[in-house]
């Protein structure tokens, strides 16, 4: 049986040129060499059937062309859809992104992300589950860290952050809710008992206080058997809210799939409301109201500013704000 096949080494490419490596090195990267010379030695290393050694380039230039992305839990197929669109994005742009799932757990989020420092990844983008854990502060001096969702409030000097504005999300949906007559709201968050002092989630109450509704903050995972039997939980209660809100719309699907175990009719029995509208929630019957975000923006934003980071180039704005929409459908009813 033949071994493997050898890999082709600069000093080969050099000696079929008539070139020094370094040379050829710069020619391979475009650099300080003629149009013609550059020609020359790609041909001659694509006969050969040259490729470059990524360990050797990377040891070489402080480089490794990956950049981790680091999602707060997979289970939300929001943040599936987003973390996809964000490594086709650096791909197209000759980066690799490492996805990983901290799945819901502030603590493996941090140990994730350190662990990607630790594996020389060129930058970091981050959804953060506790985004005033003091650890980012040590991982943004140690690499270019773009946060998504909420600013890293101890880490002074990010790459950059590309923040949603969940302040205005939160006021129209209850705003919305108040004036179709609904007063007793569940609001279902996947935020970790550990972590009860997210942005978000402090905006509920500010808002609530303000237009006087009664609404009961309830921890909440995003996959769907979880979700589901919180849901139930909420929905058989002696006194039942009228209206659910989601912060993710993957809970949402779990609220309907209570629902239908309890014999009730989403839009009727019980309004609904969900975050991020996946494109699913315009298929389901009723049609899901949602708060929606530009994802292209987001995308192009975070890779922008952790690719600049990366190249070390300068930025007009590292921070960008992302303004909510809300997409009202069939899931709320009005209260009489």
């Amino acid at each position: 049986m033949p071994g493997p096949r050898k890999r082709t080494t600069l000093r080969e490419v050099a000696e079929a040129t008539g070139l020094s490596t370094a040379a050829v090195s710069y020619a391979l990267r475009g650099q300080h060499v003629s149009k013609e010379t550059e020609e020359r030695v790609r041909r001659a290393a694509e006969e050969l059937g040259y490729e470059a050694d990524p360990i050797a380039r990377a040891l070489a230039s402080g480089r490794t062309s990956m950049v981790g992305v680091v999602a707060g839990d997979l289970s939300d197929l929001w943040q599936q859809r987003l973390s996809t669109a964000i490594g086709r994005e650096l791909l197209a742009h000759d980066r690799y992104a490492l996805i990983l799932d901290a799945g819901g757990d502030p603590e493996r989020e941090l140990k994730l992300a350190r662990q990607l420092r630790d594996q020389r990844v060129d930058g970091l983008v981050v959804s953060p589950l506790d985004p005033s854990a003091e650890g980012w502060a040590q991982l943004a001096e140690a690499l270019p860290v773009v946060s998504v969702g909420d600013s890293l409030s101890c880490a002074k000097r990010t790459a950059g952050e590309v923040l949603f504005d969940n302040r205005a999300g939160i006021d129209t949906v209850l705003e919305y809710l108040k004036g179709r007559g609904h007063r007793r709201i569940a609001v279902l968050t996947p935020t970790a008992r550990a972590t009860p002092d997210r942005p978000a989630d402090v905006y509920v109450q500010e808002a609530a206080q303000r237009l006087g509704l009664e609404a009961r903050m309830l921890p909440c995972p995003q996959a769907l058997p979880e979700a589901t039997a919180v849901a139930r939980g909420v929905l058989a209660d002696g006194e039942r809210p009228s209206a659910v809100f989601c912060f993710s719309d993957s809970i949402a699907y779990g609220v309907y799939a209570a629902v239908r175990e309890l014999s009730l009719w989403v839009g009727q029995d019980v309004s609904v409301v969900g975050y991020d509208d996946h494109p699913v929630s315009q298929l389901l019957t009723p049609a899901l109201t949602s708060v929606g975000w530009d994802r292209q923006e987001i995308v192009a934003a975070a890779s922008g500013l952790v690719l600049a980071a990366i190249d070390g180039k300068r930025v007009r704005r590292k921070r960008e704000v992302v303004v909510p929409r809300l997409y009202e459908r069939e899931s709320v009813a009005e209260v009489n």
